[in-house]
């Protein structure tokens, strides 16, 4: 009979933020089951142990971080839950306020600190299982986290204070991990650092991005690697030669640009000016034609004026970017631009302008999906929901791009599959399509 002592816990992880946060809770997830834990990743149910993977990167992810820690501290308080750890990047930032603020939390962690976690946890840390994540979002796809850290000075970004310097994952183990994930049935793998360009420098002294694709792109079983974000300063041109001669690689580029006008982008320290990123767009879009460019703007940046956001919203719609989206500045303590400038943009300022910057890309969305209407594309399926199977084109990230909506009526389509489809019609943000061959029930 197991004592007291060495029993082993229910633990539920529960991840806030972006898709790295999501693959250092499949770490964690990882590790606890090779010990031999009940553990489960996001799923609605009773635990004895709860770890929160936190976010810190603005005001309202760490708004959601704070709500979700005091409610299952209040949840602890009413003895529903034994044990809550907090981990992740505002764990890492905010450590002290977070002890004295929220005592009840029994203890935090920062980003690099997963072996502490487990041993807090009494499970031991178990090297040979670096490369062997489990997957817990829909098995056919997975992200690759390539490197961790960033070295760019960007005046507004907090990542470098929660997640340190730009660090390479060596090739043989990201090419270790694509065969795994491909022989559990992953078909696409979706690249993600904080500077996929970057990849390469600090290991082998040059950008080597392009080299890890060709790699990755010869695993057997991977049929879709999609590239998420890019930084335009120094963009390795030599990634789209890859992009071209590889079947298996997107016609996708996730690249935040955060602004257009030259004077907001010094501001920034971006390190580009606005028509060195106009000449970039263009080459990139002459070099792979057909691709569709994602990006995110920040806008209420402090000092920003109506001229320099104007210049931005023509920026917008003389380059019609696939897909888009807006940020409002937040003002992150310890940043050189909290340093440096005043958040001076009234709130209600920054709310206006990002929805006349969005309702500007949806009618720009609009028009381009119109256009895809009686042209075939090969569809990933990642669920049903309600009448339809939606699935996405190559074009297209999950969580954050269009769907391809396919009715399901007297068809049926297996999550993980791909079709061809025909799209039959076009919304904003959705397309709507019907399969060329019938998938009968």
């Amino acid at each position: 009979m197991k004592t007291k002592g060495n029993r082993k816990y229910k633990v539920n992880i529960i991840t806030l933020g972006c898709s790295k946060n999501w693959v250092d809770s499949e770490d964690i997830y990882t590790q606890l089951k090779a010990n031999h834990f009940d553990v489960s990743h996001e799923e609605e149910r009773e635990a004895e142990v709860v770890i929160i993977n936190t976010c810190g990167f603005i005001d309202n992810a760490k708004q959601e971080s704070i709500n979700t820690i005091l409610y299952y501290a209040d949840a602890k308080a009413q003895g529903l839950v034994e044990k809550v750890y907090v981990t992740g990047c505002l764990s890492q930032r905010y450590r002290e306020d977070l002890e004295k603020e929220i005592p009840e939390v029994d203890a935090f962690f920062g980003t690099n600190e997963l072996p502490r976690l487990l041993k807090t946890l009494k499970a031991d840390y178990k090297h040979e299982l670096v490369g062997e994540r489990l997957v817990t979002n829909p098995l056919h796809y997975a992200y690759l986290k390539i490197a961790e850290g960033c070295d760019r000075p960007c005046a507004f970004c907090a990542i470098p204070l929660m997640r340190g310097k730009h660090q390479s994952r060596p090739m043989e183990l990201l090419v270790e991990q694509a065969h795994n994930f491909a022989k559990k049935g992953v078909k696409e793998l979706i690249l993600i650092a904080q500077d996929l360009t970057y990849y390469g420098i600090d290991i082998y002294g040059k950008r080597s991005l392009a080299e890890l694709l060709r790699r990755l792109s010869d695993v057997e079983g991977v049929e879709w690697i999609r590239l998420q974000y890019a930084y335009p300063a120094g963009f390795p041109m030599d990634v789209l030669e890859v992009m071209n001669e590889r079947s298996n690689i997107c016609k996708y580029l996730d690249m935040p640009l955060q602004h257009a006008s030259t004077s907001v982008l010094q501001r920034m320290r971006r390190g580009i000016t606005r028509e060195r990123t106009e000449r970039l767009i263009h080459e990139i879009r002459d070099k792979v034609p057909g691709i569709a460019l994602r990006t995110t703007m920040i806008v209420g940046y402090p000092k920003e004026t109506e001229e320099e956001f104007e210049e931005l919203m023509r920026f917008v719609e003389d380059m019609r970017f696939e897909r888009l989206g807006v940020f409002t500045y937040s003002h992150e303590e310890d940043t050189h631009a909290f340093r440096t400038y005043e958040d001076d943009v009234p709130d209600e300022v920054k709310k206006e302008r990002a929805a006349d910057l969005m309702a500007l890309q949806q009618d720009i969305s609009y028009e381009l999906n119109q256009a895809r209407v009686g042209q075939q594309y090969k569809v990933l399926i990642d669920r049903k929901e309600g009448d339809y199977f939606i699935g996405r084109t190559e074009y297209d990230s999950p969580e954050v791009d269009n769907e391809v909506l396919i009715p399901a009526t007297g068809i049926y389509l297996r999550r993980g599959d791909f079709v061809q489809v025909e799209i039959t019609d076009a919304a904003e943000f959705d397309l709507f399509a019907r399969p060329l061959i019938e998938h009968k029930h």
